[in-house]
């Protein structure tokens, strides 16, 4: 029986989970819009609202917090042909998207439901994305 059991397991382990989930938050900071399937959105769509909140207050020990949680990936970006780096997904997240919701109390993603489906099993795909960004 799952009584009491938040979160769905999406086939598998925890530590594939726990990968997954930073890898699209990280991804959902850095474009602030992703295409997923429907459960891996609803996974990780708590979780990146958390990370928004903590980048909310801004000061060292949420920093600190966020990139244990989160790990600080590179942003980079092709460049004439050679990649740049463009900053951290930290340091996005703290200095343009957290201030951008300083005065929304919740509620900084959304989820698109598309018409199309993913190839190799027909799933349902959608857009997770940040609110503000059409």
């Amino acid at each position: 029986m799952r009584h009491r059991i938040a979160g769905g397991q999406l086939n598998r382990t925890s530590a594939h989970r726990l990968a997954m989930r930073r890898n699209l938050a990280a991804s959902l900071f850095e474009y602030e819009t992703i295409s997923t399937t429907l459960p891996k959105a609803k996974h990780v769509k708590s979780f990146a609202e958390k990370l928004i909140t903590l980048a909310k207050k801004g000061d060292l020990t949420a920093r600190k917090r966020a990139i244990s949680i989160l790990g600080n990936r590179d942003i980079v970006k092709e460049v004439d042909g050679s990649m740049e780096k463009q900053g951290t997904v930290i340091g996005k997240l703290f200095s343009e998207i957290g201030p951008r919701y300083l005065d929304r109390a919740g509620g900084y993603t959304r989820i698109i439901k598309l018409a199309k489906t993913r190839l190799g099993d027909n799933t349902p795909l959608v857009l997770l994305q940040l609110v503000g960004q059409e």
